[in-house]
């Protein structure tokens, strides 16, 4: 069917918005650079830097769809890394009594709010409009249980650990860690987008059909000879295929009907791509003491920035996480939610440890006792919400809660 003139022309001003924010933003940074904004120009630098966060996973998602997978993924994952790990550079190069712990703040915020978050927010749209939220177990547990050593691995035993003084892994240790990580998420890439693609796609009900269609078919198959086989149905076969085609562990915006972009489109985007990430690390090294001082000024601590930069970052994902449950495929939303957690450890981990090398401050990893806590809450409530396969309201509640737990006692500890 025939997108309308309306869908049409919105999705050519999306597209314009697309090519001129990341430019605008390069520009924005080259005049930024050095100088002392007024409190306009830093509103208009913010604004710009959220907006090319968004334009930045648009043509990473253009790039994707080109490429196809496993490397669509891992390009959405990369684009989307090198964003966090900018910003946590940046203001890990500037200094200040928060920098050691920024990395740990900025990676448990996103594990907190994409499997709370973004899970909880996908079950609820999916529970209001449809009852319950049905889903693949055998993708989602897997998806679950990497998310979960990952982050037992980077971020609880750095505080158990002997070896340095601190919640902080000593050299061997950070570098294992970083390797197990990496090899970890790898491995994952690797099961959902060959070995086993089947178990992370959407899951179709079974069909109901009359009697009499059943023998009328049976009838028909007879005549010509063919096998009656009962698939499932054209929207679930779909579903599934569109779930093939789009890279579901970072953020998956390009619609499943799309058709491949042509290669001069495809290298346009990646022009802009680098242009968006560029920018993107730029102005935030431009705000970074910005950010720090509206913290400061605000009286809450400074694992905010931490939360600051992993909402900034995941505003994509819970836009399309959104979307799709909207669409009942709560299959393709939790794969995105468990994909960025699972990025954000697996890639950013190990890009800060090669980073420590040359930033001056020490790196604390270890989580405290309040964190400790609400990640073991989210393991236990996870696990209840993917065995069944199907989640309601008050699973959606209950991560929800969870969430707005630990937003509040992040500003409130």
């Amino acid at each position: 069917m025939n997108a309308s003139p309306g869908t049409r022309a919105s999705d050519s001003l999306v597209e314009l918005a697309a090519r001129v924010v990341p430019l605008a933003a390069f520009l924005a940074f080259v005049g930024a650079w050095g100088r002392t904004l007024p409190v306009l120009g830093e509103i208009v630098v913010v604004g710009l830097l959220a907006l090319t966060v968004v334009a930045a996973v648009h043509h990473a998602e253009i790039v994707a769809h080109r490429v196809g997978e496993p490397f669509g993924s891992l390009i959405l994952a990369v684009a989307v890394t090198v964003i966090e790990v900018g910003l946590i550079i940046t203001l890990m190069v500037s200094g200040g009594p928060g920098a050691a712990t920024l990395a740990r703040d900025t990676v448990f915020a996103a594990v907190m709010i994409t499997c709370n978050g973004i899970v909880g927010v996908s079950v609820l749209i999916t529970a209001l409009r449809h009852g319950t939220a049905s889903f693949n177990t055998k993708g989602t547990t897997a998806a679950l249980a990497t998310v979960l050593t990952l982050s037992g691995l980077s971020l609880v035993l750095p505080s158990f650990t002997t070896s340095v003084p601190g919640p902080e892994f000593s050299g061997a240790q950070l570098a294992f860690a970083a390797a197990a990580s990496l090899a970890l998420y790898l491995l994952f890439l690797f099961v959902q987008n060959i070995r086993h693609r089947d178990y992370f796609l959407p899951t179709s009900p079974p069909v109901v059909r009359p009697l009499s269609s059943v023998v009328e078919q049976a009838v028909r198959a007879r005549r010509t000879g063919a096998a009656v086989t009962e698939h499932h149905s054209a929207r679930g076969s779909g579903a599934a295929l569109a779930a093939t085609r789009v890279g579901e562990t970072r953020m998956t915006g390009v619609e499943v009907h799309a058709a491949v972009p042509p290669l001069g489109t495809t290298m346009i985007s990646l022009g802009l791509l680098i242009t968006a990430l560029v920018s993107v690390v730029g102005l935030a090294k431009v705000e970074s003491r910005t950010i720090e001082a509206a913290v400061e000024a605000a009286g809450l601590p400074h694992a905010v920035v931490g939360v600051v930069i992993a909402l900034l970052v995941l505003l994509p994902e819970t836009l399309a996480a959104a979307r799709n449950a909207y669409r009942k495929r709560t299959q393709i939303s939790l794969n995105l939610a468990l994909g960025s957690a699972m990025a954000s450890i697996g890639l950013t981990i190990p890009t800060i440890a090669v980073a420590s090398i040359w930033l001056e401050s020490p790196l604390h990893l270890g989580l405290g006792a309040t964190h400790l806590v609400l990640l073991c809450l989210t393991a236990i409530v996870g696990t209840l919400t993917v065995i069944p396969g199907r989640a309601t309201l008050l699973q959606a509640g209950v991560h929800l809660t969870l969430c707005a737990s630990y937003l509040f006692l992040a500003a409130v500890p």
